[in-house]
């Protein structure tokens, strides 16, 4: 079945996207979803503002944090014909050797719409099959949700919730996380629900406050503390609520070299630094404190579709929040809103909504 469509296409960093039409036609294994809402991150700008590159060439439609309603399945596929999806921001090919060993988001055959292959900034998307996660309708009803807005699962909340449950975040955890925007604001609710007290730390007063009544124990801004400084604080912290002085999880959620070298900073005995964000910047530091703490640190690239329900759940059963963090807007209106997000007179998560 093939469904006449439209997508908006980058064409070159900077350059205004463009709307252009297209077949999508679901091939084998594949499915077509009739896209609700895509949520627009911080990758989408650096792909757009930064110069990062994309793996496919331009032009190419870009998002990867997409919800929709499957319309048409290829062979092998049927099973999804009419159901509601969250479509995982990357998807492993579920075949290969990494795959098959639980390796599946160092798959070197996985496609990251928006990036391996076309975005969901468009009426439809084709994307294969295989690791969608099924929204239940009633649920999200009952929760007080619409599907646009659980888009945002697909990468602002399973990112960290991927990089929560590596980290091994379990009750009598002190968690801190730097950097509560999109991403980080959610790290602080997944962290808290896998029974951590969590240290939630900006340079954005507003993102502190807005946070605080979502799982945030103790706030602090990096602006007012010097490095040693921010360390005595969350060490008194641990040490007023009966928190272990080691251990600790940290979440480098910010994408900024300042973010990335606080985190570092806050490195103690037996420390786990989880790195989420991403950022072109360099940062210099002296990698024998991990030697030093006895410490460890590790990347985050997206998660695994077999987690996506969990993390669903946690929405759904009220335990993490995200219509107070997201905001819709026309998907016709997608250069106005980039432009916004860029120069953050948005401040919460932009879902485009196509017309």
């Amino acid at each position: 079945m093939s469904i006449e469509a439209h997508r908006w296409l980058m064409t070159a960093p900077k350059a205004p996207l463009e709307r252009a039409s297209f077949s999508a036609k679901a091939g084998a294994g594949e499915v077509v979803v009739e896209v609700a809402g895509c949520g627009v991150c911080h990758t989408d700008l650096g792909y757009y503002y930064d110069g990062v590159r994309t793996n496919a060439p331009l032009p190419l439609a870009l998002g990867h944090e997409i919800s929709g309603t499957v319309v048409a399945a290829g062979a092998g596929a049927e099973r999804w014909l009419g159901k509601t999806v969250i479509v995982p921001a990357v998807l492993p090919c579920g075949e290969c050797d990494l795959c098959k060993r639980g390796l599946a988001p160092i798959c070197r055959s996985q496609k990251m719409p928006g990036n391996d292959v076309q975005g969901g900034f468009a009426s439809h998307i084709v994307v294969p099959g295989r690791g969608l996660c099924e929204v239940d309708s009633q649920r999200l009803a009952a929760a007080g949700l619409t599907l646009p807005q659980v888009s945002i699962v697909a990468d602002a909340l399973t990112t960290p919730y991927q990089a929560v449950r590596r980290a091994g975040v379990e009750p009598g955890c002190l968690a801190i996380v730097i950097g509560v925007g999109g991403v980080g604001g959610y790290c602080v609710q997944v962290a808290r629900a896998f029974g951590a007290q969590v240290v939630a730390i900006d340079v954005d007063d507003a993102k502190l406050a807005a946070i605080a009544p979502h799982g945030a124990a103790l706030t602090l801004n990096a602006r007012n503390h010097d490095a040693k400084a921010l360390k005595a604080e969350v060490a008194a912290f641990a040490k007023k609520n009966g928190l272990r002085s080691t251990e600790w999880r940290i979440f480098e959620c910010s994408g900024t070299a300042a973010g990335q070298l606080t985190a570092f900073g806050l490195l103690v005995h037996g420390a786990t630094l989880s790195v989420v964000g991403f950022t072109m910047d360099k940062v210099e530091v002296r990698l024998s404190n991990l030697m030093a703490f006895d410490a460890r640190a590790i990347g985050n690239w997206g998660c695994p579709p077999e987690h996506y329900p969990a993390a669903l759940d946690l929405v759904l059963e009220g335990k993490v929040a995200i219509a107070p963090f997201v905001e819709l807007h026309p998907l016709d209106d997608i250069n106005h809103v980039f432009h916004a997000v860029h120069e953050r007179e948005i401040r919460k998560r932009a879902v485009l909504v196509p017309s």
